[in-house]
């Protein structure tokens, strides 16, 4: 069963104020551990480390661009939402969804590699705890053992790749 453990703002203002995340992670910088599961040339698709709902997945292009639409061409973008799409069918698959979520968030303060969430809202929850709720950081953040994300972002991987 897996847990809500309380969110800490203060510690994560401080490492997405610290460096780029994506690039770092890209980089293979061990103080931005994620879970990928898959990388090409257009995109990288990683698991959030502070996940809203089980299978909270970030998309995000391997270039550094800050803005969801000023910083494609319509074929780039185009092209990152391909992978959006393939990512967001692959965890529909591997997870019970009554809906997914797919938005763009982040901040030219903090976090401003533009990334798309990911997040497959389950069947069952109150309509008072869908939409903007998920995100509630009142609600504290999943705390997903290691290995089962592991394993989540293996199988997503793998169905990607078919």
């Amino acid at each position: 069963m897996t847990t809500r453990v309380p969110w800490n703002a203060d510690s994560y203002l401080a490492l997405a104020r610290r460096a780029c995340f994506i690039c770092e992670l890209l980089a293979g910088n061990p103080d931005y551990p994620h879970h990928v599961a898959h990388r090409d040339e257009v995109a990288v698709v990683f698991a959030s480390r502070f996940p809203s709902v089980l299978g909270h997945f970030l998309v995000a292009p391997v270039d550094h661009r800050e803005h969801a639409i000023g910083d494609f061409t319509p074929n780039e973008y185009a092209a990152i939402h391909r992978v959006v799409h393939r990512a967001g069918t692959a965890l529909s698959e591997l997870l019970p969804v009554e809906r997914l979520y797919v938005l763009s968030l982040g901040s030219q303060l903090a976090n401003r590699h533009v990334h798309w969430h990911l997040a497959p809202l389950p069947p069952g929850v109150p309509y008072e705890e869908q939409q903007t709720a998920v995100f509630d950081p009142a609600r504290g953040v999943l705390d997903v053992p290691d290995d089962e994300l592991a394993e989540l972002t293996r199988r997503l991987g793998e169905r990607m790749a078919n």
